[in-house]
C-alpha cells in the first residue's frame, strides 16, 4: 500500500511539474512574440552582395534613386546597391581598404577614402568614372559632408581632418588633432571628434578651424563611435573597452550619463523622431537607447542581426536602418533593411 502511495505521489508531482513548465514555455513564447511584435526595427528585405569578402566599412545614399554606396573594406570594392531594385547594381573595383564614403548630391559625386593608402577618389555617380584623386597623410578614415557650407571632413593618419572644398574639389587646410581621428560629427559651430589613442574628445572651431577644447571624459577609452543631438546639445559616444555609452553635455564635456553594453560597437545614429539611439555591434545585434529626458537614458531592447554586422546607416527620410552583415560561415554579405516602427 505504501509502495502504491508513493507511486501516485510521484505522478501527481511528476503532473504538476509538467503543468509549471508548459505554463511557463508557453508565457515566454507569447513574451518573445510580444517582444518581437512590439521591436521599434522589423527585417523586411535582405539584399545579397554577390562575391564580397572581408569587413564592410561605412555606407551612404543617394537618396533620390534610393541608392546605397557601401565600401567593402576587405573587398577592396564599393558595392553600389539599388534600394528598390533589391539588388547591386555595380561595383568599384581597383580600391584601397575604401573606409569612409560619402554621396554629394549637388555635384552627383562619390567620394571614397581608402585607409590602405591614404588618397580619396571621386567618381561621377552616373558614370563611375573616376574624376579625381586627392592624397592625405595615410589611413583616410571617416567622411563627413557640411552642405551648407560646401565643405568635405576626412579623418585621417596620425592626427588630422582634412578640409576639403566640395565644388573645386582641391584641399582647403588641415586641422592637427592628438591622434588617429574616428568617428566624428558636426553641428553649426563645431566638429566633435573621437581620438581614441589620446583618450579624448577634441572640439574644433569650424571658423576658426582649430582645436578649441579638449575633453578627457571619465572611461573614455576604446571611444570610436558617435552620434549628436543638436536639440538637446547631447553628444553619444560608444566606448568599447570596456563597452559602454557615455552621454556627454556637448556645450562643457560633461558626463550626463553612462550605460554599460556589451559587445564591438562600431556606429551610433540618433533619432531625433523617436527619441532613440541605434548602436550596431558585430556580436551580431543592434541596440535601442531611449532617451527618455536629455539626461536621462534607458537602454529598451536588441535586435538581432548577424555575426560581424558591425556598420550601419540610419536613414531618416526613407524611415530606415540598414545594417552591413558581411560573409560568415558559408552565407554570402548582405544588406538587412530593418523598418523604423
Amino acid at each position: 500500500m505504501e509502495l502504491m502511495k508513493t507511486f501516485i505521489r510521484s505522478k501527481v508531482i511528476l503532473g504538476i511539474w509538467m503543468i509549471c513548465n508548459l505554463f511557463i514555455s508557453q508565457s515566454c513564447s507569447s513574451q518573445t512574440k510580444t517582444n518581437k511584435a512590439n521591436a521599434p526595427l522589423k527585417l523586411i528585405e535582405t539584399i545579397p552582395l554577390p562575391g564580397v569578402s572581408g569587413r564592410i566599412d561605412h555606407l551612404d545614399i543617394n537618396l533620390k534613386l534610393q541608392i546605397v554606396y557601401i565600401s567593402a573594406l576587405g573587398n577592396n570594392t564599393v558595392e553600389v546597391v539599388d534600394l528598390k531594385g533589391k539588388k547591386v547594381i555595380h561595383t568599384i573595383k581597383g580600391l584601397a581598404e575604401p573606409q569612409g564614403i560619402l554621396y554629394i548630391p549637388e555635384s552627383n559625386i562619390i567620394f571614397v577614402a581608402n585607409g590602405d593608402n591614404g588618397v580619396c577618389d571621386l567618381f561621377r555617380a552616373d558614370s563611375y568614372a573616376q574624376i579625381k584623386s586627392i592624397k592625405l597623410d595615410g589611413d583616410a578614415d571617416n567622411a563627413r559632408y557640411n552642405a551648407a557650407a560646401k565643405r568635405i571632413y576626412v579623418g585621417y593618419g596620425n592626427g588630422g581632418i582634412a578640409v576639403i572644398d566640395a565644388s573645386t574639389l582641391s584641399k582647403l587646410n588641415d586641422i592637427k588633432l592628438s591622434g588617429h581621428p574616428e568617428s566624428f560629427q558636426l553641428d553649426k559651430n563645431n566638429i566633435f571628434v573621437n581620438v581614441p589613442d589620446a583618450h579624448l574628445v577634441e572640439v574644433i572651431d569650424l571658423k576658426k578651424q582649430t582645436v578649441e577644447a579638449r575633453w578627457k571624459p571619465e572611461g573614455a577609452t576604446s571611444n570610436f563611435p558617435m552620434a549628436l543631438d543638436t536639440t538637446n546639445h547631447r553628444l553619444f559616444i560608444g566606448c568599447r573597452h570596456p563597452s559602454k555609452l557615455l552621454v556627454l553635455n556637448a556645450k562643457t564635456g560633461k558626463t550626463i550619463a553612462t550605460l554599460g553594453t556589451d559587445g564591438d560597437m562600431d556606429d551610433i545614429f540618433f533619432n531625433a523622431t523617436t527619441k532613440q539611439i541605434y548602436m550596431s555591434y558585430g556580436d551580431g545585434y543592434v541596440e535601442i537607447v531611449n532617451q527618455i529626458t536629455k539626461d536621462k537614458y534607458e537602454i529598451s531592447s536588441r535586435i538581432k542581426t548577424r555575426l560581424g554586422a558591425r556598420t550601419s546607416l540610419f536613414v531618416p527620410e526613407l524611415n530606415l536602418f540598414i545594417v552591413a552583415a558581411p560573409a560568415h560561415l558559408g552565407n554570402e554579405a548582405q544588406l538587412m533593411i530593418y523598418q523604423i516602427k
